[in-house]
């Protein structure tokens, strides 16, 4: 089993590696955030919130 983790380990910081040119682009290129995002975030996050709760509810 020891060779599986050091294995998944070269894999990680290869696959870290291979990406960070991507995460430099993006984070450079990336749009700003505009007036209304927050409100659009909380509303996604309210409505995940409703739905938890909906289910904790129902199993009860």
């Amino acid at each position: 089993m020891a060779w599986m983790k050091i294995l998944s380990l070269i894999a990680s910081v290869m696959m870290l590696f291979f990406l960070w040119p991507a995460y430099k682009h993006y984070s450079r290129n990336s749009p700003k955030a505009q007036k209304g995002d927050w409100a659009a975030v909380i509303g996604v996050f309210g409505a995940v919130l409703a739905l938890i709760l909906l289910m904790i509810a129902s199993v009860r």
